[in-house]
């Protein structure tokens, strides 16, 4: 009994002196709001994933018992499976940390589940990366809260992949990025620029918890958050000072580093991942497609994407100067060897054209408008201050490329005078040359009258229903998602049926969202 007493005063005391390191003002906050829903969300899109989602022999024990499992856990056994986890990272614990684990074991448990199984792919090749640069290999536990183990991730702010890098941080990093290739979805030369990233970090803040908090947020916001301080360089002591999505960063990352080494005493099941484990690497110095090796291997197509998915088009630019890897399953990699000759030619000429040479074709210098449609008649709007294409193409109900056209035009800007030619049916010529002197807002009014539906795709609203937003020159479809809140891009994607987030153009009007009653 009185081992009993001594080892509960113990944990008592190390509650008390963990608690300690946190200010007296975090300890009765609320926790921030969690950033985790959205990569969670995101991930179950994966393909691999949705095959056994609702799979018969996963089955999740109910969520009431989960949160009687959770509740009847004191503080003291949290700090003690802490403690047990070999780490370098300083797992503080306290009522934050908590909240996040909640939603790791009992709010998010089906998603867990999933990262659980895709750990099993990913977490041996961030360990062997991280190894052979010196890192320390809990530092894995960040792509839980980066991305959710999405090799596909892509964030408003424009970051991809399992790491989370911006362009302009993977570029300086040694990453490639053009037509045929993003390394930031390679999940091993992301994980090596990481890993030289971390360590660049490292030397600069000698503590990891700033290094994670840095990769977050980026080093300029942590070094004004510990000026804001007064040079203090704990996290927890600079917790107000960083912005508000990094303050979630810290311990949302001790609770991923906690359940992915405690899930079993949560009733948590790792779901299998439909990637192949284990897997092999064939350098490929020519061009080469993903169908061609798929159709002579009997490959599934969409498992060599989900393996390989820094090919965003299906194309491995190999040269015999740069090869790139292709990722196969153990089991095929000999089979390709043997058979790589066959793989190359297979359907080469459908794949890749034989003729790289081309002759222009010369014309005379004078400008003839585009084919001119049928049964039409020929009006010259002349451009008033205002106006873009997109306008012009919605109210005389044409598309852009086809103004474009007529008009000789190379670019979508226009300039104030400037005549266009526009051909419209013959029996409205009257009524579309009025537009010569109506005023901007009549023109928009205009809009739908002559009963064409509005030059936006999937238009079932009517305009008074819908909040809408006139795309501008140089925006883009993340760009505009973040000036409504609680909107994203893919919201407006769907919204507005569109298959490709690059194909807006100025002027277009988009459905934003619909109004609320």
């Amino acid at each position: 009994m009185g081992k009993r007493l001594c080892i509960a005063a113990l944990m008592c005391m190390i509650t008390i002196s963990l608690f300690a390191q946190v200010p007296d003002t975090l300890l009765n906050a609320p926790p921030d709001d969690l950033n985790l829903n959205a990569n969670l969300d995101s991930m179950l899109h994966l393909w691999y994933i949705d095959k056994y989602r609702d799979a018969d022999q996963w089955s999740e024990i109910d969520s009431l018992e989960a949160d009687s499992i959770h509740t009847t856990i004191p503080d003291s056994v949290y700090i003690a499976r802490l403690a047990r986890i070999p780490s370098v990272v300083d797992l503080t614990y306290n009522p934050i940390v908590r909240r996040y684990i909640e939603v790791y074991t009992v709010k998010r448990r089906s998603s867990v589940e999933n990262m659980l199984g895709l750990a099993e792919y990913y977490f041996p090749i961030f360990d062997e990366v991280f190894d052979a640069y010196g890192v320390p290999n809990e530092m894995k536990y960040m792509t839980i809260i980066e991305s959710a183990l999405n090799p596909r991730a892509y964030s408003r702010a424009r970051a991809v992949g399992l790491w989370q890098f911006m362009y302009g941080t993977a570029k300086l990093n040694g990453l490639t990025i053009n037509s045929y290739v993003d390394e930031r979805l390679d999940p091993i030369k992301e994980s090596e620029a990481a890993a030289r990233y971390v360590k660049e970090l490292y030397g600069i803040y000698q503590d990891w918890t700033l290094v994670i908090a840095a990769y977050n947020c980026g080093p300029i916001n942590v070094n004004k958050a510990i000026r804001r301080s007064g040079g203090k360089k704990n996290y927890w002591e600079i917790y107000y000072h960083l912005p508000r999505q990094t303050r979630g960063h810290i311990p949302a990352f001790i609770a991923a580093a906690y359940v992915m080494n405690y899930y079993k005493e949560h009733k948590l099941v790792p779901r299998k991942c439909d990637l192949p484990i284990p897997s092999d690497t064939i350098m490929v110095a020519e061009r080469l497609h993903l169908k061609q090796v798929s159709e002579v291997l009997g490959i599934p197509l969409q498992e060599l994407r989900d393996m390989n998915p820094q090919y965003i088009r299906d194309i491995i630019p190999g040269q015999p100067d740069r090869p790139y890897a292709l990722a196969l399953p153990m089991s095929y990699s000999l089979k390709f060897i043997d058979l790589e000759d066959s793989i190359y030619h297979y359907k080469d000429s459908l794949f890749f054209s034989q003729n790289m040479l081309a002759q222009p074709v010369y014309t005379h210098r004078g400008y003839a408008p585009g084919p001119r449609p049928g049964n039409s008649g020929t009006i010259y709007y002349t451009v008033k201050s205002g106006d873009n294409l997109g306008f012009i193409s919605q109210w005389f109900h044409v598309s852009v490329s086809r103004l474009q056209d007529w008009n000789d035009l190379y670019r979508t800007r226009i300039k104030e005078g400037q005549k266009l030619v526009i051909y419209v049916p013959k029996s409205k010529v009257s009524y579309y040359k009025s537009f010569n002197t109506m005023s901007f807002a009549d023109k928009q009014k205009s809009i739908g009258a002559s009963g064409d539906k509005l030059n936006t795709p999937g238009a079932t609203f009517t305009q008074g229903q819908d909040e809408f937003y006139t795309v501008k020159d140089g925006d883009t479809l993340w760009d505009i998602a973040k000036k409504f809140p609680g909107v994203t891009g893919s919201d407006i994607m769907e919204l507005n049926n569109l298959s490709n987030p690059s194909k807006i153009v100025p002027g277009q009007k988009l459905r934003i969202r619909k109004r609320s009653s």
